[in-house]
């Protein structure tokens, strides 16, 4: 297969060998793919920063028929995610959104839905946005997109559920300091509602019993 150039985001790094690299990067048109950056970890090297975790580049690579790693040729370096990085919490989002990326992103499968998701969150980050709105939209649609969230239609039944095991205990819950007694007395409240519904639920003594 000849030559290509892509757009793409990097995710992570390793070292290979005595110079070289290990990366994993997403590609707007290829999915998430992984080559070897020859001459990478030396100071004169074609790649320059552009390998920084999410650092938005135009990717040169060579890829083989059937191969499972490609050849990186160099990078163009389109947008970086320094500024962000100086900050301890910003640090940790992005470490949570190059780690969901790698977790649900399938090897050689094109998503440029899923590029597009994780580029926007990291353009809101870059522009000030708030960090954890960010994170949790991307959480949402990032298990959307890989197909382990179900469509999100709520019945009836689910919605009378949640109102019985969730909003009614912390409802009746009075508002005070949040403390580590103050989140053991939520979560033994929840325990409770959640087994007294389940026990409703069972028909047949055996079935409690089994549990």
């Amino acid at each position: 297969m000849p030559a290509r150039e892509s757009e793409a985001l990097i995710l992570r790094t390793y070292p290979y060998r005595e110079a070289d690299l290990i990366v994993s990067f997403f590609t707007r048109d290829q999915g998430k793919l992984r080559g070897v950056a020859r001459r990478a970890r030396r100071p004169k090297n074609p790649f320059g920063a552009g390998l920084e975790r999410l650092s938005h580049v135009r990717m040169a690579y060579f890829q083989r028929e059937g191969g499972e790693l490609v050849s990186l040729n160099g990078c163009e370096l389109i947008g970086s995610p320094f500024a962000l990085q100086s900050d301890y919490a910003s640090s940790v989002a992005l470490d949570f959104l190059t780690e969901a990326t790698e977790q649900l992103a399938p090897p050689h499968e094109p998503n440029e839905k899923f590029f597009r998701l994780l580029k926007s969150a990291l353009d809101y980050l870059r522009a000030g946005g708030d960090l954890w709105a960010a994170v949790l939209y991307f959480s949402v649609w990032a298990v959307r997109l890989a197909g382990v969230l179900p469509e999100m239609r709520v019945s009836q039944e689910s919605a009378e559920i949640v109102e019985e095991m969730f909003q009614r205990p912390l409802a009746a819950l009075t508002p005070r300091e949040w403390t580590k007694s103050t989140a053991s007395d939520v979560r033994r409240k929840l325990i409770r509602a959640m087994e007294q519904h389940a026990e409703r639920r069972f028909l047949t003594v055996p079935l409690l019993e089994s549990l």
